[in-house]
């Protein structure tokens, strides 16, 4: 019997077409030739979240609609490199339980072997209806009703205030659907105006996808608003839609306005941090980043955004290079202090 070492093996044999994702920060594809790479520990796995890999499995036969989503959350090691016994062992557990059949629709018995794996996790509500509509979007299966509703709403057929009816589905299809004209317009002629009750879930559904110009736009002009300033909430919901967004001009100027300013909350840094990591290969506003968390005068806070953010492969030179930074203040390095000094100890 031929030893299947890696899920892309089992997949490939099993003669299914798939996808992988990233289902840890945001939602992100990660192509099959970089999910190899990962399997083979050539590479460390892009977007860890507390030293695990969060991923989407979605695989279907060549003659069926109708997708397999596994949901698995791998342990890394300290380099961000996946724990092969770990992924060994969840191989073990899908053979066991389905054979290598893996198209097969399951008995409740498999069914159950399947969930209760330790390896198995189940997203947030709010992700798992984001993951939903990029499924849908990506394998061209059309949107439900909560789709046309959340349009209808948009459009004005239904009043702002008559909310009630509109899903959490309806609205991630929409996010997911952002990029086609008709919609864009939509978002940015009427964000101003849209119940927190609304906007809140929406943009939270609009973390994971590049937005158009005019709806950044119409975004950030809420966000220097007098209004909106006052709002905490809103604001937070408001950034975090604009964190696929990152590499727009308008929007890291935005961020360094934020860095620049007197003071900024604790909710706005942790928001930074876990949404926006992709600005911060900049290093002047990695910098400032960090200082602002220093000023806190949290060495917990500062420990646990620092140890996140050198944990990602893609920024982890430039965090290491801020120890040696010669422009760090005198707040910033206890801070560093801190952390090391709490390293040796425990070693």
């Amino acid at each position: 019997m031929t030893t299947i070492s890696s899920i892309s093996e089992l997949l490939s044999l099993s003669e299914s077409q798939y996808r992988i994702y990233d289902v840890g920060r945001k939602i992100k594809k990660i192509s099959k030739e970089q999910f190899n790479k990962i399997e083979l520990n050539y590479q460390p796995y892009p977007f860890p979240i507390q030293s695990n890999a969060c991923i989407a499995i979605v695989f279907w036969q060549k003659n069926s609609k109708q997708p397999f989503i596994w949901f698995v959350k791998l342990p890394l090691d300290e380099r961000g490199l996946l724990n092969q016994g770990a992924r060994n062992h969840y191989i073990a557990i899908i053979i066991e339980a389905l054979g290598k059949n893996i198209t097969d629709a399951p008995s409740e018995q498999q069914e159950e072997l399947l969930k209760n794996n330790p390896y198995h996790f189940t997203p947030a509500q709010y992700k798992m209806a984001a993951f939903n509509s990029v499924i849908n979007l990506e394998l061209k299966r059309p949107f439900g009703e909560h789709y046309n509703l959340f349009v209808d709403y948009m459009q004005g057929k239904l009043s702002k205030d008559n909310w009630q009816k509109i899903g959490i589905q309806g609205i991630n299809d929409f996010a997911a659907k952002i990029k086609e004209p008709e919609l864009s317009s939509l978002l940015a002629n009427n964000i101003s105006a849209l119940p927190e009750q609304v906007l809140t879930p929406l943009c939270v559904a609009l973390e994971s996808h590049p937005l158009p110009i005019n709806v950044i736009e119409s975004i950030l002009q809420l966000l220097n608003s007098q209004a909106i300033a006052q709002h905490g909430e809103i604001t937070l919901s408001l950034l975090r839609a604009l964190s696929s967004s990152y590499d727009n001009v308008k929007v890291q100027s935005h961020i360094n306005k934020l860095l620049e300013s007197e003071t900024l909350p604790i909710d706005t840094l942790v928001v930074l941090s876990g949404r926006f990591w992709e600005v911060f290969s900049d290093d002047k506003l990695l910098l400032k980043f960090f200082e602002k968390t220093a000023q806190q005068n949290d060495i917990q806070l500062f420990s646990e955004i620092f140890k996140d953010l050198v944990s990602l492969p893609s920024i982890r030179a430039n965090v290491l290079s801020i120890i040696r930074s010669a422009e760090r203040s005198e707040a910033l390095s206890v801070a560093i202090g801190h952390i090391f000094n709490n390293t040796n100890k425990a070693n």
